[in-house]
């Protein structure tokens, strides 16, 4: 426990010395630690003058580069969306800061079993929180891609994210073996052009509970974690929610997005229904970017119960 402690707070005069170089001042002793990141180290810090501050640290070389897209897209759509987003103040390769926005996440991560801890209990949220997060998607979704790739950010055409997937499962098959079953679920998909939207939209991409904040009434007040962001397949936005909500949650969300604007398709339900069944490829897919063997396991536990519902 000693040393857990000793490495905790080299590692937070480590990143006040370097937002220090950078022109923010942060007393070290006031600043707490999260861990549960997998591309960012986070941290939360107080200023001499009494404002909190968000701090991110990349773990690894290869999270600068879509550190840098979200750091165009976030400027791009600052203010185009009734929810706040970050403000970076501070935007290096060793160190990302911006201040604090209002609001907390409606859900954080169980450092114990991985599962998340709502700040209400999740089949008793309000309506006040699904049409605002129905109203936010909808919004970012309807933002013009042509402006977006003229500031920047990466934009995906229905085609290219389509054949992205196929790719990424591809590139697993080399490390992990996917069951028939599994495989021809995922070949149908992809395969049937019904089920695919013919237009993209500007996502999030990591929508899930800890980077959706709210206020008291668990109004959706911003998004935060952007790192994903670009113009791709507009059913990305949903799949982690249909995990978390089921078939018939993600039915009402779909509702009341498109009576906030929001663009559907006649299989649109079911392609993000299919979208979830692939997510375990994603996971795979980002696991051999990190290296990281926890997640593998988290994608092979993820296969074999898919494989199992199919049976």
């Amino acid at each position: 426990m000693g040393a857990d402690k000793h490495d905790h707070q080299k590692i937070k005069d480590e990143l006040a010395a370097i937002a220090g170089h950078c022109g923010l001042r942060l007393d070290p002793h006031r600043m707490e630690l999260n861990e549960t990141g997998m591309d960012f180290r986070v941290a939360f810090a107080t200023d001499y003058e009494g404002t909190d501050w968000v701090l991110r640290s990349p773990r690894r070389p290869d999270v600068w580069e879509r550190a840098e897209n979200e750091h165009k897209a976030l400027l791009f759509i600052r203010d185009k969306l009734p929810i706040d987003v970050p403000n970076w103040r501070i935007v290096t390769r060793e160190l990302i800061a911006y201040p604090l926005l209002n609001g907390t996440p409606v859900a954080t991560v169980d450092p114990s079993g991985g599962g998340y801890l709502w700040q209400q209990d999740q089949q008793a949220l309000p309506d006040v929180f699904f049409d605002s997060l129905a109203e936010a998607l909808a919004a970012l979704h309807g933002i013009d891609q042509d402006a977006a790739a003229k500031a920047g950010i990466r934009i995906k055409g229905p085609d290219e994210a389509r054949k992205e997937f196929s790719s990424n499962i591809e590139d697993i098959k080399h490390s992990l073996a996917i069951p028939s079953k599994v495989q021809e679920r995922w070949d149908k998909w992809l395969s049937t052009d019904s089920y695919w939207p013919e237009h993209s939209t500007i996502n999030h991409g990591d929508l899930h509970p800890p980077h959706i904040l709210v206020d008291p009434s668990q109004r959706v007040t911003g998004f935060i974690d952007w790192s994903e962001a670009e113009g791709a397949d507009p059913g990305k936005d949903f799949t982690i929610y249909l995990g978390l909500f089921g078939p018939e949650g993600l039915r009402d969300l779909l509702q009341r997005y498109e009576r906030f604007g929001g663009q559907v398709w006649p299989r649109m339900h079911e392609h993000i229904v299919e979208q979830w069944a692939a997510y375990p490829a994603l996971v795979a897919k980002f696991a051999l970017l990190a290296g990281d063997d926890a997640v593998m396991e988290l994608a092979k536990g993820m296969i074999t119960e898919l494989e199992h519902d199919l049976k």
